[in-house]
Order: structure tokens, then sequence, then C-alpha cells
């Protein structure tokens, strides 16, 4: 009787789960690869939708989660006026943030230069509440006061930022597991002010007008295929 009471337990939450997690990905919406804020938020590089980075995880543990910008969204510092935690924030669709005005050094983006990455907010605006797990197996080779490199078995280079330092998961040349936790996500950056997001971009080697390069390659696409499979149990 009591095998029978825990298997009907177990099979009402996981349809519960199964449901929960069908209507997200009903729910998702994402606008096309290099479409940036309309906002002189600069060029994107548009209608780039290769996978850079195929059948990575998801860089955060859990669904939802909103890729947008954190300079130009509400609040930001050239986005309309409001809340860093404004619900306009954490909705779909998402919107694609790499090669945004930045003064980075960004040889595919349009300009020449950007936002080497995106940035991503978790469920909700709370800081510290919301993990940052490996994308894949690998090292971690690099902590600094708030952000984590991790060197991936396909020789990308991982780069996660803004974690909490005191509450990370892992050290230098710690081996890792896909889906690991890293760390977890906040509003640390030094002493600068910043949003609670993680800031995630990729960097690997290109054939680029005949020389090998170590670049930092457009990520949205691959966070939209990472993403859609999470959604589905799949991660």
């Amino acid at each position: 009787m009591r095998v029978v009471l825990v298997l009907t337990i177990v099979l009402f939450f996981s349809a519960c789960s199964h449901k929960k997690v069908s209507k997200e990905l009903k729910a998702f919406k994402y606008t096309p690869a290099g479409v940036l804020v309309p906002q002189k938020s600069g060029k994107g590089r548009v209608g780039d939708n290769y996978i850079y980075a195929p059948n990575i995880r998801f860089p955060l543990e859990k669904a939802p989660a909103y890729i947008n910008s954190q300079v130009y969204g509400v609040g930001g510092m050239y986005g309309k006026r409001g809340s860093l935690c404004s619900k306009e924030n954490y909705k779909y669709p998402w919107h694609d943030n790499y090669c945004e005005k930045r003064s980075w050094s960004m040889p595919l983006c349009p300009s020449g230069k950007g936002h080497q990455g995106v940035d991503i907010r978790g469920a909700t605006c709370e800081a510290k509440k919301y993990y940052a797990v490996a994308v894949e197996r690998g090292v971690i080779s690099y902590i600094g006061n708030y952000s984590v490199y991790l060197r991936g078995e396909s020789g990308r280079t991982y780069r996660y930022l803004h974690l909490d330092s005191k509450t990370l998961k892992v050290r230098i040349g710690q081996r890792v597991k896909r889906g690991q936790r890293i760390g977890l996500v906040s509003d640390n950056m030094g002493n600068t002010k910043t949003s609670i997001h993680l800031h995630f971009d990729v960097k690997e080697t290109l054939l680029i007008d005949g020389y090998s390069q170590k670049v930092f390659v457009p990520i949205y696409t691959s966070l939209v295929d990472a993403y859609k499979r999470l959604l589905k149990g799949k991660p």
C-alpha cells in the first residue's frame, strides 16, 4: 500500500512538473539574433544564426530566465526610467545584446567594438538565489573578484561574470561536470554598480582573414537552442 502511495505521489508531481515546463515552452519567445534594442544601442550581428557552441547546457540551473540588455533596458544607464526590477525586464521575448555599444575590441561586431556576450536575468530580481552551472565538462581556469572562467573539453572558454564571490562552489583547477553548480547570480562588480544578472560569453578559435584568432563569438543562438532543451527537460 505504501509503495502504491509513493508511486502515485511521484507520478502526480512529475505530471505537474511536465505541465509547467510545457506552459513555459509555449510562452517562450525571442527576437532574431543581432537585433538589438532600438535605442541607439549599436548594431548587432544580424542574420548570424550559426550555433557556435553546439549542445551546451543552459548556464542557469533553472528556467525561467531572461536575456535582455542591462544598459538599455528599464532602469539601465541608457534605458527607460524605472526600476531594474521592473516586470518589463522579467518577461519574454528575449533580446540579443551581443555587440551592444561598448569600448571592447570585437572583430566579429559590425563596428569592431561591442559587448562581448549576453546578459541573463534569473526568474526574479533576487540576488544570490539562482545558480549558474557548467555548460560542459571542463576545468575552472580562473577566478577573479566577480568572474569565473571555465575551459571546456571542446577548447572553448566560458566566462561567468557577476557571481557572488563569497559563495562560489568551485576553485581554480577544479574539474567540473556538465550542469555542476558554479556560483550564485548577483550584482557583484567590485566597486561598480550593476544589476542582478549573469554576463555570459564564449571565446573560441576561428579562422578570420586567413589567421587563427581566439575571439568572443555570438552566443545568443546557442543559448536559444540550449534553453529550448532545458524547457523540454533535456538540458
